[in-house]
């Protein structure tokens, strides 16, 4: 399978302690299912965590053993794409109120034994990012490159950036909005509708075994409708009959339309949960990111840069939303670009569209910052150390290069391995005559091909990193910059 992650599986993970709602609720304990392709480095600064949209699941990429069929962002997610996974650790998670893994009302309830049904409490975009940001945090990981996602995906993203601002690089959000608009929430109001008046719902109370399937594949009837464009449903329909050469004057399936939204529907009942789907489109609904009404003020704290991307015939998430997006970042000053992509395919773009998606996301993942792939909590030494104390700390911490800190705790200097082997070698005692004093440094906001530049000007392998008072924050090395990026132009 060229340029696949191949087999993958889920992991899980489970928390006691008690997670806290929006709500004023408390869910506990919480299972999250997650999958992971790529290896994280050494650093722990290549992780990308990529969110999934209302019907996602964790499974993003690749392939299960049991299922041939390829993950949702299979085009985007592997070896050589966009999300290249020779480059990037990236984390998929299944949101908790979902129904594949992780936490929800399918769930039993340790209080009764019993699965939560509607006593499931309520929960929100920020809920779902807040047990997000604990599985990634048990993976070790304290700083993500990247947080991503299309759909709702996109509004898990933009949480992460509002609520955990130290926390993420970059975020990319594709066909999405910062705040759900009343014709978001009447369409999934309708689909909740349909659910509920299925007989078989019993007030959420079903047995899994006798789920209520017709109210649930007309809510995905529904919902898939608004996915689609006028144009795409021309282009893939038309006015074709199904299986009839003259129309019936009846009301059976007579439309490839109608045949495919009913297969649509079906197809959803066999691996989604009708309570999750309420769930999750009430977490939908609820999502704003504004306050007072305005997002310029709800976008205050963040410090990520920004990758937007609308589609041109998404009349669910329509472009203007996407721009509102952007206003509000750049009216803080946020670093963000702004893409428009051309596609008849509407809502549905952003995961049929792998070839502009590869390229634009590429290319934004591409323009890295020192402080993207700088090392920080490096070990230091002081002026007044010796040699042997500069030799041991190299040896005890496995660094090659070790900064030299003033009394001031300004930067003084750095001494490398082969400083200690040529002290060595020359009969040296005191560390000023070996430690280099005449550095090239880097400050965190200067772009990674610059520094890979410098060390590759000078025939260095590390750079060390400063802030404006020329104090040390980091340490970048060519070593990190391949393997995150490879060469730099």
């Amino acid at each position: 399978m060229p340029g696949s992650v191949g087999i993958v599986k889920a992991e899980y993970v489970t928390f006691f302690d008690p997670l806290p709602l929006e709500s004023g609720a408390i869910l506990a304990p919480v299972t999250i299912a997650y999958e992971t392709y790529g290896r994280l480095n050494r650093e722990k600064s290549n992780a990308i965590l990529i969110c999934h949209a209302l019907s996602g699941d964790a499974h993003v990429a690749g392939y299960h053993e049991e299922a041939g069929r390829p993950g949702w962002w299979d085009g985007v997610v592997g070896p050589g794409k966009a999300f290249d996974t020779d480059r990037y650790f990236i984390v998929c998670s299944n949101v908790i109120g979902g129904c594949s893994g992780s936490t929800g009302p399918a769930s039993v309830n340790p209080g009764t034994g019993q699965p939560y049904g509607t006593t499931f409490p309520v929960i929100t975009i920020r809920d779902i990012v807040q047990a997000q940001r604990r599985l990634v945090g048990n993976l070790g990981i304290e700083r993500l490159f990247a947080v991503v996602g299309g759909s709702m995906g996109g509004m898990q993203a933009l949480q992460w950036a509002v609520s955990y601002p130290n926390d993420l690089c970059k975020v990319i959000v594709i066909a999405a909005t910062a705040r759900s608009s009343p014709q978001q929430i009447a369409f999934n109001e309708v689909g909740r509708r349909a659910i509920m008046a299925d007989p078989a719902w019993l007030a959420g109370n079903y047995l899994l075994t006798e789920p209520p399937v017709r109210g649930l594949a007309l809510a995905r009837m529904i919902g898939h409708i608004t996915y689609l464009s006028d144009g795409a449903m021309h282009d893939r329909f038309g006015r074709n009959l199904q299986n009839r050469e003259s129309i019936g004057y009846g009301f059976a399936t007579e439309f490839q339309v109608e045949s495919y939204l009913h297969h649509q529907g079906d197809s959803f009942t066999r691996r989604f949960d009708a309570n999750s789907y309420l769930y999750i489109t009430r977490a939908i609904d609820y999502f704003d990111l504004a306050v007072n009404g305005s997002l310029a003020a709800g976008f205050a704290g963040v410090k990520a840069s920004f990758l937007v991307v609308s589609v041109s015939s998404d009349w669910l998430y329509p472009p203007y939303q996407s721009e509102e997006i952007v206003d509000a970042l750049a009216a803080n000053g946020v670093n963000v670009e702004y893409c428009e992509i051309r596609s008849n395919y509407g809502h549905d773009a952003f995961l049929l569209e792998s070839g502009q998606l590869n390229y634009l996301i590429g290319k934004f993942l591409d323009n890295l910052r020192v402080r993207d792939v700088m090392e920080t909590g490096i070990p230091t030494i002081g002026e007044q150390a010796s040699i042997h104390d500069a030799a041991r700390v190299m040896i005890e911490d496995g660094v090659n290069h070790l900064p030299v800190l003033a009394g001031t705790g300004k930067l003084a200097g750095i001494v490398t391995s082969w400083d200690i082997a040529r002290a060595v070698a020359c009969g040296y005692r005191h560390l000023d005559e070996i430690m280099t004093r005449s550095i090239v440094t880097a400050l965190p906001d200067e772009p990674v091909s610059k520094a890979a530049r410098q060390m590759e000007e000078r025939a260095i392998s590390a750079l060390p990193v400063v802030d404006g008072d020329d104090r040390l924050i980091g340490l970048i090395s060519s070593e990190a910059i391949s393997t995150l990026i490879g060469r730099c132009a």
